[in-house]
């Protein structure tokens, strides 16, 4: 084994020479899962560690909360990632510190105590969590969209709406609970905003009930910026409020949330009567970050160097969206894309030095592009000087993300219901979650 003489083998274990190196990724979505796949060659051993046992294609999973698709038509298992690679093991623990000075992982598994495990190279990929800007309370009354579970939890507020609001004789109560509030009108809010409204008022559930008519479903878009995805250009951003508009939903920009309780939300002083109100605004890095005990940006993102690495200490990176690096002057976008080219690089990377080569150039994003799909046949799509909007982008779009799904039998899968549900309306995924018998 030829090691690159950039590698400061003194910080490396005692027993470097009678091993292969260990490569210790923390993370199992775009970025780890990326960083793995370009390990692929590399003599050395890989451990993923991740605390869910499966990995989420996130640009989907609001199509889980509003019942288009099912919680593993958008997931995969990490394990799976053993039987194709060789040289991967796959731990479901969660990481509870960081020893950079010993270069070791403390983990705890599940109902089986701490671990503490040792690493040559280590990749923080552990993405975010949500963010209610110090307002945590809020957390009880407005569920995020993150993990399958959120997902779940959303579709099953979703649809006991629709069944109390069928039960009750209280023109108010049912008022409230056919009320939908949406915090934060980026990408995940606006999608998810167009599919319930496309689920209750326009299509799916028109026909499903006696009492109520789904078609007043009241939906609110809520947003602390002066207008809907404000990451897109101003153009797109208008085509896309007037979308929303169409479909019936109600868009108030500049608006700060103030209050959430089990009645609404209340917004400039003033209250708004809701059964439902859904956290899509902003998050924040995992806490594993903070572990460690590296310089970060304002939003707690740990700031790297041009490879991705931390200061001061070789063979520890940081990707996706705990990473914070500029790039022509901005931060790069907490996206898809930016996680699986940084955790490709850093891959490389490693395998790169392990293999004697001499270490790659500075890492450069490159924009592919934009998109944000707003209910049926209609889609923005940004591309360099490319601005698109309607069908064309939105075929686009559906082509992309069944590209990208993580396994065949996903891509199947949800090309399958796509279709059914494109043709019939109908979503095969209304479940409401029991609660567990006491």
């Amino acid at each position: 084994m030829v090691i690159s003489q950039q590698q400061d083998n003194s910080s490396l274990p005692s027993d470097r020479g009678t091993r292969r190196p260990h490569v210790v990724i923390i993370g199992g979505g775009f970025a780890g899962i990326a960083a793995v796949k370009a390990l692929r060659h590399c003599e050395a051993d890989v451990t993923v560690i991740d605390r869910r046992n499966h990995h989420i294609f996130q640009p989907l999973l609001y199509q889980v909360a509003t019942a288009v698709l099912a919680p593993s038509d958008v997931a995969a298992p990490i394990r799976q990632l053993s039987a194709r690679q060789k040289n991967v093991s796959v731990l479901l623990a969660e990481v509870i510190g960081i020893d950079l000075a010993s270069r070791s992982v403390n983990v705890k598994y599940l109902g089986a105590g701490d671990k503490k495990i040792t690493f040559d190279y280590l990749v923080v990929a552990a993405g975010v969590q949500p963010s209610y800007f110090g307002h945590n309370e809020f957390a009880k009354f407005a569920p995020c969209l993150k993990t399958i579970t959120d997902a779940q939890i959303i579709r099953s507020k979703i649809l006991s709406a629709y069944e109390s609001a069928e039960s009750t004789d209280d023109e108010d109560e049912r008022r409230r609970l056919m009320t939908f509030v949406l915090v934060g009108a980026g990408p995940t809010g606006v999608e998810l905003a167009a599919s319930i409204a496309q689920m209750g008022a326009k299509t799916t559930l028109r026909s499903n009930f006696r009492r109520i008519d789904p078609a007043t479903t009241s939906i609110v878009l809520l947003d602390g910026a002066k207008r809907v995805l404000p990451s897109f250009a101003e153009s797109s951003s208008l085509k896309a409020a007037q979308r929303l508009a169409k479909l019936g939903v109600k868009v108030i920009t500049s608006a700060m949330v103030e209050h959430v309780d089990d009645q609404g939300v209340t917004v400039g002083g003033k209250g708004i009567d809701s059964g439902t109100v859904l956290w899509t605004a902003g998050v924040s890095p995992s806490p594993i970050v903070k572990m460690l005990g590296v310089a970060t940006d304002r939003a707690g993102r740990a700031c790297v160097g041009p490879s991705l690495n931390v200061a001061d200490s070789r063979g520890i990176f940081v990707v996706g969206d705990a990473a914070t690096l500029m790039q022509d002057g901005r931060p790069l976008p907490g996206v898809a894309q930016v996680a699986i080219q940084q955790g490709r690089y850093v891959g490389g990377f490693i395998a790169r030095e392990l293999g004697g080569g001499k270490p790659p150039r500075p890492f450069r994003y490159f924009d592919k592009g934009n998109m944000a799909v707003i209910g049926k046949n209609f889609a923005i799509m940004e591309s360099g000087r490319i601005k698109l909007a309607g069908i064309i982008p939105w075929f686009i779009w559906a082509f992309v993300h069944i590209m990208f799904l993580p396994q065949l039998q996903n891509q199947r899968r949800v090309q399958n219901q796509w279709f059914w549900s494109y043709f019939t309306g109908q979503r095969s995924s209304r479940l409401v979650d029991e609660a567990p018998r006491i």
